[in-house]
């Protein structure tokens, strides 16, 4: 094969996924009107409209603006949607994104097209492929980071409208595909623990394929004996723990947890409430539906993820006991588009099941640098490392985490009180 063919076979391929990532992107956003697009319920989300802008920034920044004679489309965008890159310059305040009215959505969307017209332009004709590629993925999977945020961040918004409305997916599945089953007696039938011996383990990135930089150096790590369950925690066993008192047990609760549970009022996960009988029903992107005991729980903290391994005599996994045991078993199948809400375990096949398209799992782990990690040079160093402090790593992938963005050695992080992404526990028991 020529030098010509394969550079022409290499721009063709780039240019098929970030076509397909970035129409994705606004696949999510499709459904939803200019208002919807410009809410910002708290100040850990952002508006579906900042998402579409800071997505675009990202690529113009990084990739277009290191090409000689490249005019950024507008300048004061740097401003408004620099999420927290200091070497890049000032930003617009995080809390008070969803007050910027202007630029408008159809305007966000034209910049949206504009970028993506030059880095087509740029990768049809650039001889710099070999050095593009790495920025232009790493661009890529930061957009799909972003439409999960898209997702976890307009159902928190829904939730608040009085209305309830139910967030209609571009598919136009119904919303009964999130419908209660309770046919599945899983949810209280106990869980299949997996044993895994004491030994020497490697865990991190071994370099195949594309990873985030935290997710490396590979090292070696001891591991204890220990029994993991086969399946996640459902919302059936969490029932369970509230009506033994687990929200006003604070023999259950870290100190912290306790703290925050008691001064936040928390009394069921985010999105539950009481219906007039009684009843368990939470909102979703679906809109108001009775909770299935045998999905998933998730919205979880990680101080209620803990309280509830401590009632239920067992703990949560480190990352580096959920990775040893996970690393083995394939990514689940299926569309590459997140089903968006967590699905009762179907399968009795022995082994780990729901890993991945479900709920982020909670780990025991304090999210730190491994051991040798350098960050990367430049403002781009700032994308991980600059967070490894209070926050607590989460494993897996969710039902709002796009299939090609799921990896075994992938290390999400939130701090121990967040709640509105979809985060569920999986429990392990020492041998």
């Amino acid at each position: 094969m020529s030098t010509a063919t394969a550079t022409a076979r290499d721009s063709a391929r780039l240019r098929e996924r970030y076509t397909a990532v970035r129409r994705a992107t606004e696949r999510l956003a499709q459904p939803l009107s200019a208002e919807d697009c410009q809410l910002q319920s708290m100040p850990d989300a952002s508006p579906v409209k900042w998402h579409l802008a800071h997505t675009t920034w990202f690529f113009e920044t990084f990739i277009l603006a290191r090409e000689s004679g490249y005019r950024p489309v507008d300048q004061q965008f740097s401003f408004l949607f620099n999420s927290y890159y200091e070497a890049v310059g000032a930003r617009y305040p995080r809390p008070q994104r969803g007050i910027i009215s202007r630029p408008n959505l159809d305007e966000v969307r034209r910049y949206r097209r504009g970028v993506d017209e030059s880095i087509d332009r740029l990768l049809r004709s650039s001889g710099r492929l070999a050095e593009i590629e790495p920025l232009l993925t790493l661009g890529l999977h930061h957009e799909q980071q972003h439409q999960e945020l898209i997702l976890t961040d307009i159902q928190h918004a829904l939730s608040l409208n009085p209305l309830r409305p139910e967030y209609h997916d571009h598919q136009g599945r119904p919303a009964a595909v999130c419908a209660s089953s309770n046919t599945h007696p899983v949810s209280r039938a106990g869980h299949e623990w997996l044993d895994f011996p004491a030994g020497l383990r490697w865990i991190g990135h071994d370099g195949d394929g594309f990873a985030f930089d935290n997710e490396g150096p590979r090292h070696r790590v001891w591991l204890e004996g220990y029994s993991l369950a086969a399946r996640l925690v459902t919302c059936g066993e969490f029932l369970d723990f509230m009506a033994d008192g687990g929200y006003s047990r604070p023999e259950f609760w870290l100190s912290d947890g306790w703290a925050t549970c008691q001064a936040r009022g928390w009394a069921a996960p985010l999105y539950w409430e009481q219906d007039d009988t009684g009843g368990w029903r939470r909102f979703s992107l679906f809109g108001m539906k009775s909770v299935d005991p045998a999905e998933p729980i998730c919205h979880l903290s990680y101080y209620e993820a803990d309280a509830f391994a401590r009632w239920a005599s067992a703990r949560l996994p480190t990352e580096a006991e959920w990775e040893a045991a996970a690393i083995e078993v394939p990514i689940a199948g299926g569309p590459e588009e997140p089903p968006l809400c967590p699905q009762p375990v179907t399968s009795t096949s022995p082994g780990l099941r729901q890993l991945d398209r479900d709920v982020w799992q909670w780990t025991a782990s304090p999210y730190t640098a491994y051991p040798g990690f350098t960050p990367s040079a430049g403002a781009l160093g700032e994308y991980n490392g600059k967070f490894m402090c209070n926050q607590m790593v989460l494993r897996g992938g969710s039902c709002a985490t796009p299939r090609s963005h799921v990896r075994r050695t992938y290390r999400n992080f939130f701090p121990p009180e967040a709640r509105w992404q979809f985060s569920g526990l999986r429990l392990v028991r020492d041998r």
